[in-house]
């Protein structure tokens, strides 16, 4: 308890959430995570459909495309050890850090599933998005700069490579 019996403003007062959320406005913030003990409360502007997190990360645009067109007609047949990796969230997809550099991941690949495979931009937040599984890259269903949904496929694995 504070000074005269009584408790510390909490973060979670509305008063101090109508706060923040004009700061956001103003100053063109696009999400916001607050943590106090076990209670959290996160403010996000925009598309209820977009769920940015990770970091911001520089990424200069330059189309490249990674796979050629049609290239998902010729992936693999899904198996019980393919996993499919899509993305969590709609935005850009983006296979490399940056254009000069070599895609994040390419079929043949092993990967570990803190292994980022690429990048997504929503609302200028550009998010880094691990494989979250181990196995090898059999096919990479998107192209260098194409927008995703929730839920598009991004990647097909195998899980016994």
């Amino acid at each position: 308890m504070a000074e005269g019996g009584q408790d510390p403003p909490s973060v979670f007062d509305l008063d101090r959430l109508r706060a923040l959320i004009d700061l956001m406005r103003e100053h063109d913030v696009g999400e916001v995570d607050l943590r106090d003990g076990e209670k959290a409360v996160r403010i996000a502007r925009g598309s209820r459909n977009t769920a940015p997190v990770g970091a911001m990360i520089p990424v200069a645009a330059a189309p490249t495309p990674t796979v050629p067109s049609g290239s998902a007609l010729t992936a693999p047949p899904d198996g019980a050890n393919i996993v499919v990796i899509k993305s969590p969230m709609v935005g850009t997809f983006y296979s490399r850090p940056n254009p000069n550099a070599e895609p994040f991941i390419k079929v043949g690949d092993h990967i570990e599933p803190e292994t980022t495979v690429c990048i997504i931009e929503a609302m200028k937040m550009f998010n880094e998005i691990p494989a979250e599984v181990r196995g090898k890259i059999v096919a990479v269903l998107v192209n260098d700069e194409e927008p995703v949904d929730h839920g598009k496929p991004l990647f097909k694995v195998d899980t016994t490579g």
